[in-house]
């Protein structure tokens, strides 16, 4: 019997007190055959570097490029008008959001740009006659994932060039909050959110795919030293910071500050 185990963690944000963690829950497991990340790395979270080096110590990981990484590679903050998923880019929360993105950059510095370049986006394996799709949002646009009626027309299209499929799943970052849907013979699967979460539930995140005659997906919440990152932004004060101390309290958008 052909059997596959993923383990995913997404949406990392810099929160390296949730990532630390999150990577001991994966490496107490013996069954897990590759680590997949899904992107948006480093931006809006208080230790870049630190994210950085945890992820690069991950052994044959592959990591998918959101699109917050997206924007790091784009220097977005050198537009004439910088915007970023539609805001207005006279907007207080979009500017601040810039200038994050400007800070991270530099926290980074090359060996974290160069990092951000080399991730892919997306990832593609197939388990005897299952086809498994790692993104961050979709492969046409890394700030949307699809809806079901276009992740069913992506579905058709795969099926025309590899009729030998049966069964696909479609797994997504981005929304930092959990999905689960199936219709036919397709599963799109979104855990939430790695290190920011918006679904006012402040533990992270990672998850299990596995794959053989079944798609089994787990879903494991856990604490971390959530008062380690709030007092890592209230020290470093990055742009934004005021508005992530309220999201990472709530576990919820909060442009309030």
């Amino acid at each position: 019997m052909t059997e596959k185990t993923f383990a995913i963690i997404t949406d990392i944000h810099s929160n390296a007190a949730s990532l630390e963690k999150a990577l001991s829950i994966l490496n107490d497991r013996d069954n897990v055959d590759q680590i997949v990340c899904l992107g948006d790395c480093f931006s809006l979270g208080p230790e870049p570097k630190e994210t950085l080096s945890l992820l690069k110590s991950i052994e044959g990981g592959i990591f998918i490029r959101g699109n917050h990484d997206r924007y790091l590679l784009e220097r977005l903050w050198e537009e004439e008008q910088p915007s970023l998923e539609g805001m207005d880019p006279y907007d207080p929360v979009c500017q601040a959001i810039v200038q994050n993105e400007k800070w991270t950059a530099e926290q980074l510095g090359d060996e974290g740009v160069d990092f951000v370049r080399q991730m892919k986006i997306a990832c593609r394996d197939i388990i005897g006659t299952t086809l498994v799709e790692f993104t961050h949002a979709w492969y046409q646009r890394d700030d949307k994932p699809p809806s079901m009626a276009e992740a069913l027309n992506w579905r058709n299209h795969v099926v025309d060039s590899h009729p030998e499929i049966e069964r696909l799943v479609f797994v997504h970052g981005h929304i930092h909050s959990p999905r689960e849907e199936r219709n036919e013979n397709l599963t799109i699967l979104c855990q939430g959110a790695t290190g920011l979460s918006f679904d006012k539930d402040t533990h992270g995140s990672v998850a299990f795919l596995t794959i053989n005659e079944s798609v089994q997906w787990e879903v494991v919440r856990y604490e971390y030293d959530i008062n380690r990152t709030i007092e890592k932004l209230e020290e470093l004060k990055p742009p934004f910071h005021h508005n992530l101390i309220n999201t990472i309290t709530f576990a919820e958008i909060r442009n309030d500050n």
